[in-house]
């Protein structure tokens, strides 16, 4: 897909579109692959991907959210932003980018954030601008490892030195595929996960599992390196360790 120039949008006081789960629906039947779900992202998923934010708040952020879908981790990051702070919001489906443009018009929290919502490809996004935190809502586990590849090299070129990628992987996806799909889409699959898991083994700072959340879904947190001599700390594993790092379970 081509860029398109981004819109911004003013805010106004009506309340939020209340359809999200019917238009999601709508464009996983046009194309699951792509849509990467039946359903938006629960409350608790939009918590968790966007705890990043909170966590360096109160100072104004520069933020990105790739793959926003029909806006349900949006609403999320408007209510966490500080003020003052800049949400790029990057989506190349044309319904959901008309959602999206309503939303930031009619949230109150848009107010106090300059949003911009950008219909686009996050891998073809024209900026040089360079962000705290991103988050992706992108079905990584439907792509083609190049695609995969690109994705998460141009995420890591986005973020500010010590910055945070957050991103959610479905639970059970790789041994739904391997008695289910063919052998080549299992492959793809399973090439995609050994991508992510070198680039959690180098950058992995956190993950978390949402069980509230349709399906269940890990979240993961990435730091981008101070600088290349920074290498980050493996993973640590126990469950209720602090939200810093490790890994917890979350209702």
């Amino acid at each position: 897909m081509t860029h398109t120039p981004a819109r911004t949008a003013p805010a106004s006081a009506a309340g939020p579109v209340r359809t999200d789960g019917w238009a999601f629906l709508r464009e996983a039947v046009r194309d699951l692959r792509t849509t990467g779900a039946v359903a938006p992202s629960g409350q608790a998923l939009a918590r968790s991907l966007t705890d990043p934010v909170r966590a360096r708040s109160p100072r104004p952020l520069a933020v990105l959210e790739a793959g926003a879908g029909t806006g349900a981790v949006t609403r999320a990051l408007l209510s966490r932003l500080p003020r003052g702070s800049r949400l790029d919001v990057v989506e190349a489906n044309p319904r959901f980018t008309a959602r999206l443009d309503h939303l930031v018009d009619t949230a109150p929290a848009a107010r106090h954030t300059r949003v911009t919502v950008h219909q686009a490809l996050v891998e073809d996004l024209a900026t040089d601008r360079r962000y705290d935190v991103v988050v992706s809502g992108l079905p990584l586990t439907n792509f083609t490892p190049e695609q995969v590849e690109r994705i998460m090299a141009r995420y890591l070129d986005l973020l500010h030195p010590g910055g945070t990628l957050s991103y959610f992987a479905y639970l059970g996806t790789r041994r739904a595929r391997t008695l289910f799909a063919s052998r080549a889409e299992a492959r793809r699959h399973a090439t995609v996960d050994e991508i992510m898991t070198a680039y959690q083994h180098r950058y992995a700072t956190g993950r978390w599992t949402v069980l509230a959340n349709l399906p269940p879904a890990h979240v993961w947190e990435l730091r981008r390196p101070e600088s290349p001599a920074d290498r980050v700390r493996p993973l640590a594993t126990p469950l209720g360790v602090p939200r810093a790092q490790g890994d917890g379970v979350l209702w």
